[in-house]
């Protein structure tokens, strides 16, 4: 409204000026007026649309208003000569009218400009166009030798349009107070007056390499919880703000104090020394552990405290802020109190992501692959069975061992869906090799997660009826951390898979939770004696003695007894005397491949034979 009748005020003045002094109006007259009206209510309309933001401002628009201004002036030139009675155009007003339909033409050829584009005006001075058009209103009226008739025409519209800047520039000093306003309130905390984690991204955002944020220190309180729910939210409220005043005051010289949240704090620091850094944190650990007077009660917090150094890791918001509570959480789990990130000790890096999201195509594509380790008889040499273990075939990175690519399967939550693939390609590999005559049975490993989980061992079992295997053509290894998280379910599905024909193994035996109850009460069929205990029997006594003890509870329980890990000749004569039953390891064979493994069975089974 402001732009149309400032402009609308000096066409008027600039149209009606040249006949101010004569005051008859001619019917001529008014027919010439109507062009230059017509070309006037045009401009006003580009310029009223561009103005409320309905028209993209561009070069489409710049051309389309040049051209109607060139048309309104050989208009107005030709109403000019029509009031000496000659109404003749000349070369000149030609010519003005063919650039002003050519410019028409190009206005209506180009393509509209897109708003919020590179051509979209640009905003942040709304102030400044009620003061542009003021200033023009107020010229127009100041003109001289305006008749009365005229003059009003003139005045009338200025009037309103400067009545209209005046509101418009107190509803703009207005709106910016809101803003303003507006503005510190969403970077600020509401219950400590500290900034916020807008504020904080911003703060990181606005600082380059050089001279930007050292470190992040990211405080998180331990036992806050149990505060707000033994005195309640208020009192939770006041401890923080008692907090937060203390933190503040102690990082007087940090770039910035922020509260993230909850009983989250964060420092900005310009430190970048790793050891002055954790000296900081552990003297701000100090200041934050002292008692807290509330409701007639001290209260004491501990606090854990994680440092991202922005040198070292990039200064990104986003970096900075995950990599410190990456560190934070590292050191609430391990109550060290406070820790620097490392990227060696980060279980949630863009690699391991990379890993885990290369695990699940692989997965469906069939890149996993299983190897199997022979196991043998401990008397006669004769090959007892096997164990399956994984492989990763990746693509590129060749072929990959359990340890590259198991912890990012739990993390991500695969190990179900790797498990029932392992499973699947044992069950055919046992089922080929005994359509070939060699009858081998399988030792398969699986978590408590699995073991526990119905749908997985539903479809081992319908596996195991389609393929038609018997009893004793799978092995099942588990750890004794099974029986912990749910020893009912865990009884449950060891005595269904003893219905369903297959055995139980206890893998690596005594490294864990070990409890007798469970060897008597469960169909369990095998005991794997750990690799750690079988090392090194030959130099260690007590090591001996667990091996010992473990075979003689077995015999007497009617369990048989796996040596896991015998790397050479001396450790397998030992097991032999103490009287294990089946032996595993280097010195017999190295996981191979299921064509491999076939030869090796062959031999291993005739060199048996001929042993004897």
């Amino acid at each position: 409204m402001i732009i149309v009748g400032g402009t609308a005020c000096v066409a008027l003045v600039a149209l009606l000026l040249p006949f101010a002094t004569d005051a008859a109006d001619t019917l001529p007259l008014l027919v010439a007026l109507i062009y230059p009206l017509l070309d006037v209510a045009l401009l006003l309309l580009v310029v009223g649309q561009t103005a409320l933001r309905q028209r993209p401002f561009g070069r489409r628009t710049v051309t389309l208003f040049a051209a109607f201004v060139v048309l309104a002036i050989a208009d107005g030139t030709l109403v000019a000569s029509a009031t000496s009675g000659s109404y003749q155009s000349g070369l000149l007003v030609e010519l003005a009218w063919c650039l002003g339909f050519l410019l028409l033409a190009d206005a209506a050829c180009q393509p509209p400009a897109q708003q919020g584009g590179a051509d979209t005006e640009p905003q942040g001075r709304p102030g400044a166009v009620p003061v542009i058009v003021a200033a023009a209103v107020a010229l127009a009226t100041l003109l001289p030798q305006q008749p009365t008739g005229i003059r009003l025409l003139v005045v009338a519209p200025a009037v309103v349009t400067l009545i209209a800047a005046g509101l418009r520039l107190v509803l703009a000093l207005r709106q910016s107070q809101q803003l303003n306003e507006a503005l510190r309130l969403s970077r600020t905390d509401d219950l400590t007056g500290l900034p916020n984690r807008r504020a904080l991204n911003e703060a990181i955002a606005g600082q380059d390499s050089e001279s930007g944020p050292g470190a992040l220190l990211l405080l998180d309180l331990d036992g806050f919880k149990e505060i707000n729910d033994t005195l309640g939210h208020a009192a939770g409220d006041a401890v923080l703000q008692a907090l937060a005043n203390r933190i503040g005051s102690l990082q007087q010289q940090a770039l910035l104090v922020a509260r993230l949240g909850g009983d989250e704090f964060a420092v900005l620091v310009t430190e970048r020394d790793a050891v002055k850094l954790t000296e900081q944190a552990l003297g701000l650990r100090d200041s934050i552990r002292k008692a807290i007077r509330v409701d007639g009660l001290e209260v004491c917090l501990d606090v854990s405290i994680g440092v991202a150094i922005g040198a070292d890791h990039g200064t990104r918001a986003s970096d900075l802020l995950r990599q410190a509570d990456v560190a934070m959480y590292q050191a609430k789990a391990a109550r060290a109190g406070v820790l620097v990130y490392d990227a060696e000790r980060d279980d949630f890096s863009r690699e391991r992501l990379r890993v885990a999201e290369e695990l699940r195509r692989g997965i469906d594509d069939g890149e996993i692959v299983v190897w199997y380790q022979p196991k043998v008889d401990a008397q006669t040499g004769h090959p007892k069975g096997v164990e399956a273990l994984v492989r990763w075939a990746h693509p590129t990175d060749g072929l990959l061992p359990p340890a590259a690519f198991l912890p990012a399967a739990r993390r991500a939550g695969l190990m179900a869906a790797l498990t029932r693939t392992v499973l699947a390609r044992v069950v055919h590999d046992v089922t080929a090799w005994r359509a070939e005559g060699l009858v081998v049975s399988a030792a398969v490993n699986v978590s408590p997660a699995e073991l526990l989980a119905p749908s997985v061992m539903a479809d081992l079992f319908d596996m195991i009826h389609a393929a038609g295997l018997g009893a004793g053509a799978l092995i099942l290894e588990v750890t004794e951390d099974s029986f912990l998280a749910d020893p009912q379910r865990a009884r449950e599905v060891i005595e269904a898979i003893g219905r369903a024909g297959l055995e139980v193994a206890i893998d690596d035996y005594g490294t864990g939770f070990s409890s007798l109850s469970y060897l008597r009460d469960l169909p369990i069929q095998e005991l794997k004696i750990d690799r750690s205990f079988v090392a090194d029997i030959l130099t260690n006594p007590r090591n001996e003695m667990i091996v010992t003890s473990t075979i003689t509870l077995a015999r007497g329980l009617g369990l048989r007894t796996v040596a896991e890990g015998v790397e050479d000749a001396a450790i397998a004569e030992r097991l032999r005397d103490l009287g294990a039953d089946v032996l595993q390891g280097y010195h017999f064979a190295r996981p191979m491949p299921p064509v491999e493994l076939r030869a090796w069975l062959a031999d291993a089974s005739a060199a048996a034979v001929t042993a004897r």
